[in-house]
């Protein structure tokens, strides 16, 4: 399936990645340089522009007493809930119409190119171009953590330039179909409406999205990209331009390789260590998901849950006792009084910046 982004590749500017592209062997990224750059721009533009202006006038009060931090934040989920709901979308248009990607087998799910999982990959590259240069020029706010996730987002999804196994970039794009309730979450958060009953519907939906596209189709998902890579290690992908225009003819492999294979060259085999790191990131990311998982449900049975509130309560009360000096207001009350208690880390559901999972 050909490329459909509406806005043709830029001369100028494929022209000017291409020295680049040829050191780092990414014959594909002159091609969606241009898609790489736009979204980039178009989710600064977001940021900068679109979110405070409109944030501002429908939220006057709340969004005007936010610290720099917190808009900083607030501008950040704007973006992040508008990219994870498109190319969500885009991703499953991609995955139900492209039939060169639905006819592909394990050679071309390795080595593989159509331009519309490509297009999905410069997408995802471009919104963590944008990720990187936010977390980077903020590292105060942000910290190291998020900054190495951006880092290795970047890096894993410009393999796909290779191309290297753009068949599982549009699958693994489908991770982020709980960003969105993520994000919701956050902004009931800083709506003043924790606890709420729209808060735990949407609450309920982050923790089904999140088990199902995440623990179950990521995992299995993974599992489908190590047996793939286990077998790229050990063959020779096919290479059309070596093959004479009669062997073409008597060729046994399916027709659509003039298409999807025609940018495989003698020096695609895989190297050890890129199946090595593209393995590794999958299971730290797994584990995490895991993690991330577990730490939801907890926050949820203390969130809707009385007699964790209770308790979460007579434990804020110990720590008055324990440390009168060192508490700051909360603004929580206890018999008729205001509680005072030093300021508590958020847990994954408490719209704490550190305690999320990034939104992609």
């Amino acid at each position: 399936m050909r490329d459909p982004f509406p806005i043709p590749p830029i001369p100028a500017l494929s022209k000017a990645v291409q020295p680049v592209a040829d050191y780092l062997h990414l014959p594909t990224l002159p091609l969606h340089i241009h898609e790489v750059v736009l979204m980039a721009a178009f989710y600064h533009f977001i940021h900068s522009v679109v979110s405070p202006i409109i944030s501002s006038r429908l939220f006057p009060v709340r969004y005007t007493a936010l610290s720099r931090s917190k808009k900083l934040s607030w501008d950040v989920h704007v973006v992040s809930f508008i990219q994870s709901t498109t190319i969500n979308a885009l991703a499953l248009w991609v995955m139900f119409v492209d039939d060169e990607r639905k006819n592909m087998d394990w050679q071309e799910r390795i080595w593989g190119y159509t331009g519309a999982s490509a297009m999905i990959q410069a997408l995802a590259a471009g919104y963590f171009l944008w990720d990187l240069i936010i977390t980077a020029s903020n590292i105060n706010i942000f910290g190291l953590g998020m900054l190495a996730h951006a880092i290795s987002a970047l890096a894993v999804y410009s393999f796909g330039f290779r191309p290297f196994v753009n068949y599982y970039s549009t699958n693994f794009i489908l991770w982020e179909l709980s960003s969105p309730f993520l994000n919701i979450h956050w902004f009931f958060d800083k709506l003043g409406m924790t606890g709420s009953r729209a808060q735990l519907y949407n609450g309920l939906m982050l923790i089904a999205t999140f088990f199902s596209c995440r623990l179950v189709w990521g995992t299995y998902q993974s599992v489908l990209v190590a047996r793939d890579l286990w077998a790229g290690l050990n063959s020779v992908p096919t290479v059309l331009a070596d093959l004479t225009p009669g062997e073409l003819l008597n060729a046994t492999f399916p027709s659509q390789y003039a298409n999807t294979m025609k940018y495989v060259s003698d020096s695609s085999s895989i190297p050890l260590w890129l199946a090595g790191v593209y393995i590794g990131s999958n299971l730290i990311l797994n584990s995490l998901n895991f993690y991330w998982f577990f730490k939801m449900i907890e926050a949820v049975r203390k969130r809707f849950d009385p007699k964790e509130q209770e308790k979460e309560t007579k434990v804020k009360a110990e720590e008055v006792k324990a440390a009168p000096k060192k508490a700051v207001t909360t603004g929580v009350q206890l018999d008729g009084a205001e509680l005072k208690t030093r300021p508590r880390r958020g847990t994954l559901l408490d719209g704490e910046e550190g305690d999320e999972p990034p939104p992609i």
